[in-house]
């Protein structure tokens, strides 16, 4: 996945109101951007460090701007939430996500469970329908070699809930998948962040008991690209 415009480099002034950033660039002109990321972005917000915008061209938009990547430990990290769905789909299409090949239909964001809409519904007529659900991963706290890609970086009820929902789908004899997109290129591993949400953590382990799968694949990211990787183990 290109990025539509060519993104532009600044350095992180701060992070605050969960979804805004004041960013330099290096001309020494000073901007707020937009953040779309809810979550606590742990170890992925000092002041100080590289990062990379995009630019909108829409004059409706409040924020011209929108705050994609930033630099650790040399490394660049995707922030952006809404990326994780179109690279799913983009890999599914080019035969990249071997655990979900050889189904006939794909569509996105399609109404099941109690107000929710599944990411990408697979069809079949030789196989049961496929329910998978994307979740945006960055947060790594260990360090290369070994490091760990983790999930979630702060409390979310409504991951939990989707994780309850997939397990209903099984139940109905459906298969039902929670596939996680590392937006970095460092880990080695994915497992869930217990410390930081055990609701979460207990709940996957129950939903993987009754069948549902989880699967997880790395990203390799430049500031041209955000593409498709490697699958990572799922260490629970």
């Amino acid at each position: 996945m290109k990025f539509p415009t060519p993104l532009v480099r600044g350095t992180l002034l701060k992070r605050y109101k969960r979804f805004l950033a004041d960013i330099q660039f290096p001309d020494g002109s000073e901007i707020t951007a937009h953040i779309a990321n809810p979550g606590a972005m742990l170890g992925l917000n000092a002041p100080g460090s590289e990062v990379w915008l995009s630019k909108s061209d829409n004059p409706k938009r409040k924020l011209a701007y929108s705050w994609e990547l930033i630099k650790v430990d040399g490394v660049l990290v995707g922030l952006n939430t809404a990326w994780p769905n179109p690279l799913a789909a983009e890999a599914l299409a080019a035969g990249k996500i071997k655990e979900l090949q050889g189904y006939k239909s794909v569509r996105r964001e399609v109404k099941y469970g109690i107000n929710s809409r599944i990411d990408l519904l697979l069809q079949d007529d030789a196989k049961p329908t496929c329910y998978v659900e994307v979740k945006n991963v960055h947060l790594k706290r260990g360090s290369t070699p070994g490091a760990v890609a983790e999930f979630p970086d702060c409390r979310t009820e409504r991951g939990a809930k989707h994780l309850r929902e997939l397990t209903d789908m099984v139940v109905a004899g459906h298969r039902a998948v929670m596939l996680y997109v590392v937006q970095r290129g460092d880990c080695d591993s994915f497992t869930t962040a217990d410390d930081l949400d055990p609701i979460y953590g207990k709940a996957l382990r129950e939903a993987m008991a009754h069948g549902v799968e989880a699967i997880c694949y790395d990203c390799r990211v430049t500031t041209e690209s955000i593409d498709w990787g490697r699958p990572l183990p799922v260490e629970l």
